[in-house]
């Protein structure tokens, strides 16, 4: 999915897209019902991969779009320039003109949100890189089928074997669709598709109950922004263990996840990748303690999570 001001072309005035998070499109957009729950995707500005991630959910809602068309065969496949003149040339019939005929239309929202998975790899493949693993050769479209076997071995070539594990464990393997209920209010509709973990809320509330309003690595926090972290990949074992879990605030979460952040089983000190370091707010958790006290169970699993990220990532000799 292209974002960023390379996305689109002049025919309309661009789309809210927060790319480390969620990215929106209508009804006017090719490929626009192509997009799914589960689906794993990849983020570029036609210049540079900027990072993957999995559809967790995604909102639609009914809304107006201007479009600007041209004048002569009356596409909105224009092209704005800038820097040459007339401003505008259609990609259609090749006009060039300074002032577009426009049009307000009804279509359909959508917005895709995959910020829980959402992982950056800003630049570890090109643009050309990327043109290439495309399904279809050739397709300009902003949202175009990528070939994600392909891709995969590019990433895993360019020594992204975290990344590829992260999106993979996130694909549809322990988790069910939620049956989609459209919701009424003034202005319209909100029909959301979303997949949840079967469970997820009771072993949140189980966590919360023992743990209080805590982060695990960080201290106090509001319930609101805790989340039920699992120590091991549920996705791969489909099971919530009692003790398999800590509240961690949201990007604590994600960076345990990744191996960003891990724990020492022995001393159940933090230990902060290098790359994590040079942030001064993740830096002074470095060697500090656990804010709660562990059941055996949780340590076992930490223990686990220490030898996939911290042994077994170090380098053979």
């Amino acid at each position: 999915m292209a974002a960023g001001e390379n996305r689109g072309h002049g025919g309309n005035s661009g789309y809210d897209d927060q790319v480390d998070a969620y990215y929106s499109w209508d009804s006017n957009v090719p490929n626009h019902k192509s997009l799914a729950v589960g689906d794993p995707i990849a983020l570029w500005d036609k210049e540079r991969l900027l990072g993957v991630s999995v559809i967790e959910a995604i909102d639609t809602a009914h809304g107006l779009k201007l479009l600007n068309r041209c004048p002569r065969c009356n596409t909105s496949r224009i092209s704005e320039r800038k820097r040459s003149q007339p401003r505008y040339r259609c990609m259609r019939c090749h006009a060039e003109f300074e002032d577009p005929r426009t049009e307000v239309v009804e279509v359909l929202e959508y917005k895709a949100r995959y910020d829980a998975a959402w992982t950056s790899l800003d630049g570890i493949l090109d643009g050309d890189e990327m043109r290439s693993l495309a399904v279809h050769t050739g397709d300009f479209n902003a949202m175009r089928s990528l070939d994600w076997v392909a891709f995969r071995e590019a990433l895993m070539a360019k020594d992204a074997r975290s990344a590829v594990d992260r999106v993979t464990a996130r694909i549809d393997l322990a988790w069910a669709a939620n049956s989609s209920v459209p919701i009424e209010i003034p202005q319209g509709f909100t029909h959301a598709l979303v997949r949840i973990r079967r469970g997820q809320q009771q072993f949140r509330d189980q966590l919360l109950a023992a743990q209080g309003s805590m982060c695990a690595l960080t201290g106090g926090a509001p319930a609101r922004v805790l989340e039920a972290g699992h120590l091991y990949s549920y996705a791969q074992l489909g099971t919530h263990f009692k003790h398999g879990g800590l509240m961690l605030r949201r990007d604590i979460h994600r960076l345990f996840d990744d191996g960003s952040l891990a724990v020492h089983p022995s001393t159940l000190r933090i230990d902060v990748a290098p790359g994590l370091a040079k942030y001064p707010q993740y830096a002074r958790l470095q060697d500090e303690r656990l804010t709660v006290r562990l059941h055996d169970e949780q340590v076992d699993w930490l223990d686990k999570h220490w030898q996939e990220h911290r042994v077994d990532a170090q380098p053979s000799d």
